[in-house]
């Protein structure tokens, strides 16, 4: 089982810690939500829980609580820039179907 960063996503999440003078890494996660079902949750994690599991890539820590991990499973986190937005995306190979307006997802 693996969760991994783009060299984007990376180097953001690096520059964003050091901004803020404090993190370990960055938390992903799932909650229940939107037409499709599931949505995805990212926040930056100031200490590592004791049910994490934590992946490190290319110096950065990515935590992932358990019952995330099932639906989280190879993705990759990317930081993309499109025109004048910029954001996080994920490119979850378990994922089978989005909904209309790409804020949720079914596995």
């Amino acid at each position: 089982m693996a969760v991994t960063l783009s060299a984007a996503a990376a180097r953001h999440v690096n520059r964003y810690i050091a901004k803020r003078g404090k993190g370990v890494g960055v938390r992903l996660g799932v909650k229940t939500t939107g037409c499709s079902g599931l949505a995805y949750k990212l926040e930056y994690a100031d200490a590592v829980a004791a049910e994490d599991h934590v992946f490190e890539d290319q110096g950065v820590k990515v935590l992932v609580d358990p019952k995330s991990l099932p639906y989280l499973d190879g993705t990759e986190l990317d930081f993309v820039r499109e025109g004048l937005n910029e954001g996080f995306k994920f490119h979850n190979p378990r994922e089978k179907d989005k909904c209309g307006c790409g804020e949720s997802f079914r596995v």
